[in-house]
């Protein structure tokens, strides 16, 4: 991983409007959003089913066009970039964890992180020291050849943190990362990526319906009918220390 940033915004985003076509008419599911996130901070987005959070994660990241607004991410107009850079703005500088792991079935663990960073232009040998690394990192070590089904749900959502890791990603989004997994190993996640944030210096924006963990967030911002109706800072989330390492193998 990089080292960590200096604080200060990594994303802004100015009027962002997002509206789905159904039947003959529209529906605006993001209603003039303003956003911005930090370096080294765990911005929680939070809101009901519907509300437009993953929406906003989605043109946030160069995933969905948005119909109006501006987005400027690490000092670059995202979206009047084109598409082929937009591809390569989010190989680059972006890392990304959802919900349903997306590992591939026929991948051991190690192979599961090397093959993304083969396309950011490494040598197949520095990959597969640097997956190993962050595999350790995230405390499978011990787990490098298992397959998705080998591991246990919490197992398998490391591998992807691990993945989003590997390439020193400086915005970091997360969405829903732990709402298929218990309480105990929902804390591990969300540890590991409030020290992404702390230890690395990335933007971390997580988006959950989760209250517990609200407790690990230095920015909570709660979104509901596409709107932002509260955005707070966290004085026991900025004073949060991370543990000296990601987790114990």
């Amino acid at each position: 991983m990089s080292p960590p940033l200096p604080h200060g915004d990594a994303l802004r985003a100015t009027g962002l409007t997002k509206r789905f076509k159904t039947g003959r008419t529209y529906i605006e599911v993001l209603k003039s959003v303003d956003f911005d996130a930090r370096h080294g901070d765990l911005t929680m987005v939070m809101g009901p089913s519907g509300s437009g959070k993953s929406t906003l994660v989605a043109c946030l990241s160069g995933l969905l066009r948005p119909d109006e607004g501006q987005v400027t991410a690490l000092g670059q107009d995202l979206w009047n970039l084109k598409t082929a850079r937009i591809d390569r703005f989010r190989l680059d500088h972006c890392g990304f964890i959802f919900q349903g792991f997306n590992l591939f079935s026929a991948l051991s663990a190690l192979d599961q992180v090397t093959t993304v960073l083969k396309h950011t232009g490494l040598t197949k040998d520095e990959a597969r020291r640097r997956a190993r690394t962050a595999l350790e990192e995230v405390g499978l070590g011990h787990r490098l050849n298992m397959r998705p089904a080998e591991l246990s749900g919490g197992e398998k959502q490391r591998v992807a943190i691990a993945r989003a890791l590997a390439k020193s990603p400086r915005l970091l989004f997360a969405d829903e990362p732990t709402s298929a997994l218990d309480g105990e190993n929902g804390q591990i996640v969300i540890k590991l990526l409030q020290r992404a944030a702390k230890a690395h210096g990335a933007a971390v924006i997580c988006v959950t319906h989760d209250p517990r963990l609200e407790a690990y967030a230095d920015r909570i911002i709660h979104i509901e009918d596409g709107r932002i109706l509260d955005d707070r800072r966290t004085a026991h989330g900025s004073s949060a220390a991370p543990q000296p390492s990601l987790i114990e193998a």
